[in-house]
């Protein structure tokens, strides 16, 4: 078997499955465990998958940049952010950071909601702008121009202040037993900051993000109290997350 064969076999096997092992693997394709973790490697460095000790997972399939994110799966991303509603109440200080989801679910708030967010998110302060009852509090700092939020020390001093009831996550990616992680080292800081300054963490992920890794880790996946996809919380891919207590939406 040459190796581009073998390639598209690990790619194909790990869409199937999400993860795959180097000693499976190995008996698959009929080549040495080192010979896979080559490939893997390889693969890695493309982008395809992300290689962990003993074989590989899937990586988050979402797009980077703000700009291509709103518009991806706008459909399950109305989905999620309806079911978040439930969650918020008058009175209540949240956290709302720069995921697409969460931009999403401020633009559905009840306009006679009276809450107060606070956000580094330029187009959740865009969309609350006129929103009759929300009080919201920017968070300042360096923008990243990528992701349309602010970064940085200053970004997470103003988080640090603040003891929210709830934190309403925007994931890239969410596994049961590597945790949430991000794409963005900062961001994986700066999320870090807002679930240990909240209450209650609510996560809103798409299905696809489900069992995925990143390189940043954010907090292991037990920090988060709700997770909330745009599927049934009867789905086989949530299991896991329902086993370890998780409130699954």
């Amino acid at each position: 078997m040459v190796k581009e064969e073998r390639l598209q076999i690990i790619i194909d096997t790990l869409e199937k499955d999400t993860k795959v092992r180097l000693d499976e693997l190995s008996t698959l394709l009929n080549v040495s465990e080192d010979t896979v973790r080559r490939d893997i490697k390889e693969l890695d460095s493309q982008g395809l998958l992300r290689a962990v000790r003993g074989g590989a997972i899937s990586r988050s399939p979402i797009p980077q940049h703000y700009r291509d994110r709103e518009k991806y799966n706008q459909q399950h991303k109305q989905a999620i952010a309806n079911k978040a509603l439930q969650f918020l109440k008058d009175g209540q200080v949240v956290f709302f950071d720069g995921g697409t989801s969460v931009v999403a679910l401020a633009a559905v708030l009840p306009k006679d909601l009276k809450i107060t967010i606070i956000t580094n998110s330029f187009p959740v302060a865009n969309i609350l702008e006129d929103h009759p009852s929300a009080e919201v509090i920017f968070a300042g700092g360096r923008l990243h121009k990528t992701a349309f939020t602010t970064m940085g020390q200053e970004t997470v001093d103003t988080f640090k202040k603040v003891r929210a009831d709830i934190c309403m996550l925007g994931i890239c990616s969410l596994h049961h037993s590597m945790g949430i992680t991000s794409i963005i080292y900062e961001d994986a800081q700066l999320n870090n900051t807002m679930i240990n300054q909240a209450q209650k963490t609510i996560a809103l992920s798409a299905l696809e993000k489900i069992n995925t890794v990143e390189p940043y880790y954010v907090c292991p996946v037990t920090d988060v109290d709700v997770i909330i996809t745009e599927t049934t919380p009867d789905d086989a891919a949530l299991a896991p997350y329902r086993h370890l207590g998780i409130e699954v939406v």
